[in-house]
């Protein structure tokens, strides 16, 4: 007569990890793949960015006649590169050149670049909008100036408020 057939059980039970249905070998859970830092970032991203602008205080600011082009890229927290090439977009900007054909900023090409940063990247003017908003360089100084000291005494409100 008929041999009797071997009894198939499954189980279904979900505190086990997943295992191979023939081979009962366990299954190794796809390790998910880290973001990708080419590309454009996102909106938060750059948000983000723009208050860490560590640009010091006039006093400070104004004590060294001269920066080179990395510390004033560390202060925006950019590349050199975007540096040079606001200063090849924007007639305000006139770094010296020294022998060697490195770029120093004076503390007035820091303020117009921390201008021309608000404008593109917190503002969202595109370039030639940006150039513009400078050749009323006046205008454009004073209504910064009253933005930045409003913007100081907002974080000066929440850090009061966040005290009481």
């Amino acid at each position: 007569m008929a041999k009797p057939l071997p009894q198939i059980t499954f189980e279904f039970t979900a505190d086990k990890e997943p295992k191979e249905f023939l081979s009962g070998r366990s299954l190794a859970q796809p390790q998910p793949k880290p973001k990708s830092t080419r590309g454009r970032k996102s909106s938060k991203e750059i948000d983000a960015e723009i208050e860490n602008v560590q640009v010091p205080e006039d006093e400070i600011l104004f004590k060294k006649q001269y920066y080179p082009i990395g510390d004033v890229a560390k202060m925006f927290g950019v590349n050199a590169s975007l540096i040079r090439y606001w200063e090849n977009e924007f007639d305000v900007l006139e770094p010296r050149k020294n022998r060697k054909g490195d770029r120093l900023f004076k503390p007035t090409d820091i303020k117009n670049l921390q201008i021309i940063y608000d404008l593109i990247r917190r503002r969202k003017f595109t370039l030639e909008g940006a150039k513009e908003y400078m050749k009323q360089a006046q205008q454009a100084e004073e209504k910064y100036a009253l933005i930045e000291s409003l913007q100081k005494l907002r974080g000066f409100l929440l850090e009061l408020k966040a005290h009481l």
